[in-house]
């Protein structure tokens, strides 16, 4: 999203053609569609908490190397 306070007209469009089309995967049903993307977030989730430990492992070992500027 933007930095001001208002989302910009087309990321609103956006932002709402994708909750139509997350409640039309789910034939209209709202708790449906509420469940599917707690469910999909708890996947990302455990993705992101996956991928920070490979990347940590790999920085302990020496595979990445800090910006000094």
């Amino acid at each position: 999203m933007s930095s001001g306070s208002q989302p910009n007209t087309q990321e609103a469009d956006g932002l709402e053609a994708a909750v139509d089309q997350a409640i039309a995967a789910c034939d209209g049903d709202m708790r449906s569609t509420i469940r599917a993307l707690i469910v999909a977030n708890d996947y990302l989730e455990f993705e992101v908490g996956e991928l920070m430990k490979a990347v940590s492992h790999a920085f302990v070992r020496g595979r990445f190397h800090t910006y000094s500027g």
